[in-house]
Parts: structure tokens; C-alpha cells; sequence
């Protein structure tokens, strides 16, 4: 007897959302008597059940430091090991380009130490103003710590993106490094980083990508990208706090990272500091292993999540319609970023005018729809809208957001409007 043909990958349904918000524990809050609906997922998403689960059976039934000769070294050992297997997946990379750390920020300052010890007086480095800054901060710092001078990439508030001609013309024979943005944090928009990324290849330069805001919405490819780092925070994408950030192996080889001298010298360990937060890389990676499983348990990983990305991004696509629809026609409402036709995550930045941005958060939050204010650490972004100190509302879509809650945030900032 033949068992029965298994249904092809590419046809495979992906769970609906109803079945992903069953997973969210935290979905069952409640703030003054309503159903919280988490806006805040560009700032931090909820975590599902097998993420902590996974935390908590490391924990308690493996936790050890590594390199050592007994089991439960040898399985903190394998557990960072197929943490650094799941994100190659995700990244489309190898597994020994897969750094581990505190977080996108701690790994970027980390790695532009590096970078800097083989900068000199007059090299460039090149950052936009659209970029949160932590992916600005570390790159600049170089121009006090190695005289290495700064381009600033502009950025077109009326449209939310770059100037792409600006930019490109920024990238010369004296530039060394070039830092962007795959997608904006404060206002969704997703740049076009092929023709940057092919500019700094024609000059022999580096590109530095932060993939933070656009792994949680796109599946990245590193590969195709054709850059040389790409960083990550699982926090953004269902899992903890840790930081990822992937490397070419030839170049992780090559920095001068910082590094104590017992340390391995191995890629990628050796631009890793110190003993690793184990049970949030198990965490992490478990948060990869449940996007997958959305699409099923069997198959490549990487195909999964290409099926379940893909159905994600349909989903939060005709979310955030509704949403900008609706609050582009309410007046005292100002929206900002791409519209919803454009390449852009479903992320939604507003005002409300005569009304401050922590004002419209609170009273949203007073009605269980949790959103966040203020500039997000892209504060360049904020001043060159000419919205600071206050800065902006930001709504974010999420796997578990669902048309109720877009229509219950959208009848709230009606009420606010309103006065």
C-alpha cells in the first residue's frame, strides 16, 4: 500500500491568525477592561510558548559554560551551535558567520572598533540620516577616534526616503565603509540597497546593513544582498533579547576585534566577548524554528520560512491599508513614510497635531492599544520632520494583529482627533 504523496512545499497553507494568537500568552492581557493589541512590535514583539519553553528547558536541564568535557557543557555546546545553523538559514549565510551578542547595538560598536583599527586620516565612511542610531553612532565615532571623515546620506521628508542620488554621489575612491539601513525603524521604508551596495563594491569598500526593522517583515538574503555584514535583533522577530549579526567569513577573519588572548580566534567566536547569554540564543533560534512551523514541520527551514514570510507579509500588507486609509482621512492626522503601494513594512507613523506624541500613546494605552512615541533612536529622522522633542506615534503589524484591533486603533485616534 503507497502512503499518500506528501503535499508539495510551495502549496502548503500557513497557519491562520487565529492559530498564531493561540501560541501569545501575552494576548490575554487585559488594560482597564480591554484586550490589549500590541502596536509596539517595531520596538519588541511577544514571545510564544516554545520560545520560552525552550528557555526554560536549557535552563534548567542544560546550562553550563562551554569547551568543556562534560554533558552539559558538551550540550550548551551543540545548542549554540545549531543556534548558529538556524540563523545561516534565516540569513542565508553559514553558520560559522553568525555572531552572537547582547544586542544590534553592542555588536555594531563592537564591529566598527574593529573596522577602525585599519582606518586613516582622510578615509570616508558614508551613513544616512535615515538610519536608527545605532547605526550611525558607531560609524561616526570613527571620525574623532581614527580622523576618518563622515557623508551624510539626505533624507526626503516629504517622501520618507532616501536621496538616492545624494547618496550615491557620497561614494568615492576615499570611502571605506558604507552603513544603511534595509528598512527605516521610525517611519517603514524599505531601501533599495542594490545600486549603494553596488556602488561601495566598485570603490572596494565595506557595506554594513541593518537588517533590525526589515528581518521582521522580509526574509533577508545575504547572499544576494551582496553585502559584507548584516545585523539582526531577535526581539523584533518573536524572540529575546540578543543581538545577531552576520559576517563573510574572509572578513570576520580579517578585523581586529577586540578580544581577550586565551580566547578563540576562530570565526566567528572570535568576535564574540566573554561567556554568551546561552539561553536567549536557544530562545532565539526556537523563535526562527516556530516561524518556520507555521508553515509546516517538514522541509528545509529555509523554504518554510520563505512560504511563511510570504503569507506575512500579504497579511500585514492589507492590514496596514486599512489602517493608513482610514487615518489619512481624519483630519488633524498626518501621516509620514511611504504609502502602502511602496516598498515599506507595515509600520505606521503619525501625529495627531495639538496633541504630543506621549499624550496620544497614553490615551491609546488607557484603551488597551499599546503603541509606542518619540523618536526611536532615529532622532535625525524626527528633527529633519521638524517634529522634535515630541517626535512621532508608531503603530506596527505583527503576525498576531488582526483587522478588530486595526478598526479599534483606528476609532481611538478618531476619538482623539476629535478632540
Amino acid at each position: 500500500m503507497h502512503e499518500p504523496a506528501m503535499e508539495p512545499l510551495s502549496r502548503r497553507a500557513v497557519a491562520s491568525t487565529a492559530d498564531i494568537r493561540s501560541h501569545f500568552p501575552a494576548l490575554d492581557r487585559r488594560e482597564q477592561g480591554q484586550p490589549v493589541a500590541y502596536f509596539d512590535g517595531p520596538g519588541g514583539t511577544q514571545v510564544p510558548r516554545a520560545v520560552a519553553d525552550a528557555m526554560v528547558e536549557y535552563l534548567f536541564y542544560h546550562n553550563a559554560n562551554t569547551h568543556w568535557a562534560y554533558p552539559t557543557s558538551a550540550e550548551t555546546d551543540a545548542a549554540l551551535a545549531l543556534g548558529r545553523e538556524t540563523f545561516a538559514a534565516l540569513l542565508n549565510g553559514a553558520a560559522e558567520e553568525i555572531v552572537f551578542g547582547a544586542n544590534m547595538t553592542t555588536l555594531t560598536m563592537h564591529l566598527s572598533r574593529a573596522v577602525g583599527r585599519r582606518l586613516h586620516t582622510g578615509d570616508e565612511v558614508v551613513v544616512t540620516e535615515l538610519d536608527h542610531h545605532a547605526n550611525v553612532a558607531p560609524w561616526t565615532a570613527l571620525s574623532t577616534e581614527r580622523g576618518a571623515a563622515v557623508r551624510v546620506g539626505r533624507l526626503v521628508p516629504e517622501t520618507g526616503r532616501l536621496d538616492m542620488d545624494h547618496l550615491l554621489s557620497l561614494i568615492g575612491e576615499r570611502t571605506r565603509l558604507v552603513a544603511i539601513g534595509a528598512a527605516a525603524n521610525a517611519l517603514g521604508t524599505i531601501n533599495d540597497l542594490q545600486p549603494v551596495i553596488a556602488a561601495a563594491r566598485g570603490v572596494g569598500a565595506l557595506v554594513f546593513v541593518d537588517g533590525v526593522h526589515f528581518v521582521p517583515h522580509e526574509l533577508p538574503d545575504v547572499q544576494a544582498l551582496g553585502c559584507d555584514f548584516f545585523a539582526c535583533s531577535p526581539y523584533k522577530c518573536y524572540g529575546p533579547h540578543v543581538g545577531v549579526l552576520w559576517g563573510r567569513e574572509d572578513l570576520l577573519r580579517r578585523q581586529d576585534f577586540a578580544r581577550l588572548l586565551p580566547a578563540s580566534n576562530e570565526p566567528p567566536e572570535r568576535a564574540e566577548t566573554g561567556t554568551l547569554c546561552h539561553e536567549g540564543i536557544v530562545g532565539a533560534a526556537a523563535a526562527v524554528e516556530w516561524l518556520a512551523a507555521l508553515a509546516g514541520n517538514d522541509g528545509p527551514v529555509r523554504e518554510r520560512l520563505a512560504i511563511v514570510y510570504a503569507a506575512l507579509h500579504d497579511r500585514g500588507g492589507q492590514l496596514f491599508r486599512r489602517l493608513w486609509d482610514e487615518l489619512a482621512d481624519m483630519p488633524r492626522v498626518r501621516l509620514f513614510g511611504p504609502p502602502p503601494d511602496a516598498a515599506r513594512t507595515p509600520t505606521m507613523a503619525f501625529v495627531v497635531d495639538g496633541v504630543p506624541s506621549s499624550a496620544v500613546s497614553r490615551q491609546l494605552a488607557s484603551r488597551g492599544l499599546f503603541t509606542s512615541h518619540g523618536d526611536f533612536y532615529a532622532m535625525t529622522v524626527v528633527e529633519r520632520l521638524g517634529l522634535a522633542p515630541e517626535g512621532l506615534v508608531r503603530a506596527g503589524c505583527a503576525c498576531y494583529t488582526t483587522e478588530d484591533e486595526i478598526d479599534r486603533l483606528v476609532g481611538a485616534v478618531r476619538e482623539i482627533a476629535a478632540g
